[in-house]
C-alpha cells in the first residue's frame, strides 16, 4: 500500500479543526439537552462556528516541532509558553483550568515537570493538542507518546499526560495504515495497563465495537464512562474513553465519529477533535465533507494571537516533511 503522508497529515489536523468546530455548541451539555434543543446535530449550527483553543493549541505544538523538530525539549517547550502564551502582547484569554494554573506556575517560574502539578492536571488540555506529534513520528508510536509527554510535562502530569501519549500513538499508526482497531491498541500500549485511562480506553472500545453504530453506541458509553457527578467535563481519561469508544462504534469512518464526539457532549469540542484528528489520519484529507473544510482553513487566533491565520493544511504539509520516510509500525 502506497501511503501519502501529506494528505494523512492533512486529515489529521484538518479532522482535528474541523471536529472542533463542529462540537463548540454542544460543548458542556447532555446528550438530553443537545436531542431538546437540536435533535441530532449532523452539521454545522450557525456560520460563526470556528476552531477553538483545541485548533490553536495543536498549532502552537505544530509550530515547536517546526521551529525545534523532534528534539523538543521540556525547557524549550516551557520558554515558547512564556514568549507565546503568557508574555504582554498576546493579551492571552483563556483556555482550560489546566493551562491558567499552568500560566501562573510559569509565572512562578517553575519548570517542568513541576509547572504541570496542579489541581487541574488530569485535564484533556494535554489529549486536544498532540496529533501533530503522531504526524511527525508516523509509524513511530512511542516516539509520539514521547514527544506528547515532553509537551504535556509543561501543563499536566498523571492522567492527563496518559491521555496525550494515547492520542498521540494513535495517530502515529494512523498516519502508516493502521486499522482503528491498531489505533487502539497502539494507544493501550503507550500508557501503564493499570491507570484510569487506559480502562477508559478499554471499556469505551469495548462497547463502540459491540454497538451496531454510533448511534446506539453513546448512551451506554455516556453511562458508563461519563463522570456525571464531577462539575467540569474535561477529564482526559474520560474525553479519551468516550473518543476511542466512539471510533470503535464509527468503526473508524471520519463523518460517524467526528457526530459521535459532537452529540455525545460533556466536553464535545474536544471529543469531536480527538476522533477527527485519529480518523482523518487513519483515511486522509479526502474522507473530510469538503464543505466542513472549507469552514476551517486558518486559526482566529482568539486564544493564542502567535497562530492567527496559520493555516491549517500548509501546516499538516511541513509536520509531514518531519516524518521518518520509511517506517514500519512498531
Amino acid at each position: 500500500m502506497v501511503i501519502d503522508l501529506v494528505d494523512r497529515a492533512r486529515g489529521a489536523l484538518v479532522g482535528l479543526a474541523v471536529g472542533d468546530a463542529l462540537g463548540s455548541p454542544t460543548e458542556g451539555k447532555s446528550p438530553e439537552f443537545i436531542q431538546r434543543q437540536w435533535g441530532r446535530v449532523t452539521d454545522f449550527l450557525s456560520e460563526a462556528q470556528a476552531g477553538t483553543d483545541d485548533t490553536e493549541y495543536a498549532l502552537f505544538s505544530a509550530g515547536l516541532l517546526l521551529r525545534y523538530g523532534r528534539g523538543l525539549t521540556m525547557e524549550q517547550a516551557a520558554q515558547a509558553w512564556r514568549e507565546q502564551i503568557i508574555s504582554a502582547a498576546n493579551e492571552y484569554k483563556g483556555a482550560g483550568f489546566s493551562e491558567i494554573l499552568t500560566i501562573n506556575n510559569l509565572r512562578r517560574s517553575l519548570q517542568p515537570p513541576q509547572s504541570g502539578q496542579h489541581l487541574h492536571c488530569w485535564s484533556d488540555g494535554l489529549a486536544m493538542r498532540v496529533a501533530p506529534y503522531g504526524v511527525v513520528a508516523a509509524g513511530d508510536p512511542r516516539s509520539a507518546a514521547q514527544l506528547a509527554a515532553i509537551d504535556g510535562a509543561v501543563s499536566h502530569a498523571g492522567e492527563g499526560i496518559y491521555g496525550g501519549c494515547a492520542v498521540a500513538a494513535a495517530v502515529a499508526v494512523a498516519m502508516r495504515g493502521a486499522t482503528w482497531q491498531e489505533t487502539i491498541t497502539a494507544a493501550q500500549a503507550v500508557i501503564p495497563s493499570d491507570s484510569w485511562t487506559a480502562r477508559a480506553i478499554a471499556q469505551g472500545a469495548a462497547i463502540g465495537a459491540a454497538s451496531a453504530e454510533v448511534w446506539s453506541a453513546l448512551p451506554l458509553l455516556y453511562e458508563k464512562i461519563v463522570c456525571a457527578y464531577y462539575h467540569w467535563a474535561d477529564l482526559a481519561p474520560e474525553a479519551v474513553g468516550l473518543a476511542f469508544g466512539i471510533l470503535a462504534a464509527a468503526r473508524g469512518q471520519f463523518r460517524e465519529a467526528v457526530l459521535g464526539g459532537v452529540n455525545i457532549g460533556r466536553d464535545a469540542d474536544t471529543i469531536a477533535a480527538i476522533c477527527g484528528a485519529i480518523t482523518g489520519a487513519i483515511a486522509g484529507e479526502k474522507q473530510i465533507p469538503r464543505q466542513w473544510a472549507a469552514r476551517i482553513t486558518t486559526a482566529k487566533g482568539h486564544c493564542i494571537k502567535t497562530v492567527k491565520d496559520m493555516n491549517i493544511s500548509a501546516t499538516a504539509e511541513k509536520l509531514a516533511r518531519l516524518a521518518p520516510t520509511e517506517r514500519a509500525i512498531t
